[in-house]
């Protein structure tokens, strides 16, 4: 870490991490008990500013999952359940305890499911719009298929404001570009068969035994409050609360908001 980061304990640093076959890109920074991040389909990134607000109250972990940004997929990686074990490693490697563990989307599905195996080293657990889990007949998705949706459909089914969140990418890097399409690819591979939930978990929330929050924004159109209630309802003790004017990602639409329940929750 620069001698500036030192100074200011907000700044989230960058850096590399393996463990075992897998090299993590893994971002770290700030002040406070622990929080680990999971973040979802679309990636991480460090500069966004619900980072930053995180980052006053906590010490912020961010991996990215294999596959995602710089991290490695080795070729025998495959599944969510690849994820939760890198995680679990992450945690011990580190040394990380009293952990608020906070899964955004596909983070929330590794995050749920991380907690239903061991929480030994966990406080709490906030799910962000998270999937993960079948709750709907079996001929019908409970989740539009992303990848048959166009980016424009995608965007008003994701954002409260789409034109808002729309991304230049003639104003990217051929690098940012090739992050963008080496996570779509990713995120085909672990959640494609069966469609964005593992047929398992519905029956294992019921053995996560730390408090739970599940956040959700007002104009999620991609994770319905149905979907969301069953969710709550299979995770003993969990409660669900609504970020208002905030899509499938209200960290990053509703920044200040989002890491004030965070912080509000972790502290009660």
């Amino acid at each position: 870490m620069s001698e500036a980061a030192a100074a200011d304990r907000s700044v989230i640093a960058g850096s590399r991490l393996q463990l075992g076959d897998v090299e993590l890109e893994l971002h770290r920074g700030g002040r406070g008990p622990t929080l680990l991040f999971l973040h979802g389909g679309g990636g991480f990134d460090p500069a966004a500013p619900f980072v930053a607000r995180l980052a006053e109250n906590f010490d912020v972990v961010a991996p990215l999952h294999p596959g995602f940004g710089a991290s490695s997929l080795p070729f025998w990686m495959e599944s969510v359940d690849d994820f939760v074990h890198v995680q679990l490693e992450l945690l011990k490697r580190l040394g990380l305890r009293d952990v608020t563990l906070v899964g955004a989307s596909l983070g929330g599905w590794v995050a749920a499911d991380l907690a239903t195996k061991n929480t030994s080293r966990i406080r709490k657990v906030v799910l962000v719009s998270p999937v993960g889990i079948k709750v709907g007949p079996r001929d019908k998705l409970d989740i539009p298929d992303i990848f048959a949706t166009s980016a424009e459909e995608l965007l008003k089914l994701t954002s409260a404001e789409p034109e808002k969140r729309k991304p230049d990418y003639n104003k990217m890097s051929d690098e940012a570009v090739r992050i963008i399409a080496r996570n779509r690819e990713t995120m085909a591979l672990v959640a494609w068969e069966p469609y964005m939930h593992n047929p398992k978990l519905r029956h294992r929330l019921r053995l996560i035994d730390r408090p739970t929050l599940i956040l959700r924004g007002s104009h999620d159109r991609l994770v319905g409050q149905d979907y969301i209630d069953a969710y709550t309802k299979l995770i003993p003790g969990a409660r669900c609360e609504i970020i208002e004017n905030a899509g499938h990602s209200p960290q990053s639409e509703q920044p200040d908001e989002f890491c004030r329940r965070v912080a509000h929750f972790a502290n009660s």
